[in-house]
């Protein structure tokens, strides 16, 4: 073999390849609508930045995200549902509090 592995196969190269592929790869899932345009802009800094080895390491972290996402806006709803039973019956309560109040006002007078 003559020629060091930089001239070989220069690591340039390697890198615009696998820039591609990321790339590609997030603009399909965005127009399949797999991630939305936040994700897509988050995901390209971090491909861009060297975070994502390969396909496959992208592709995990997107599904990874994707249910921490769906699990976070799962226990935001079941909070906010949990507010509004509860200020639900603060209501009631209030309602039969004043409710008694006035029986207890006419019945004295």
């Amino acid at each position: 073999r003559k020629g060091t592995a930089e001239a070989r196969m220069p690591t340039s190269v390697l890198w615009m390849r696998r820039m591609r592929v990321l790339r590609n790869l997030l603009r399909k899932y965005r127009e399949q609508g797999k991630i939305d345009r936040h994700m897509y802009q988050e995901l390209y800094v971090k491909s861009k930045g060297n975070v994502f080895k390969n396909k496959r390491v992208l592709m995990e972290y997107i599904h990874k995200a994707k249910t921490e996402n769906a699990r976070i806006k799962a226990l935001k709803d079941q909070a906010e549902a949990h507010r509004l039973r509860n200020k639900a019956s603060r209501e009631r309560r209030a309602q039969r509090i004043a409710a008694k109040r006035d029986a207890l006002i006419s019945g004295e007078q």
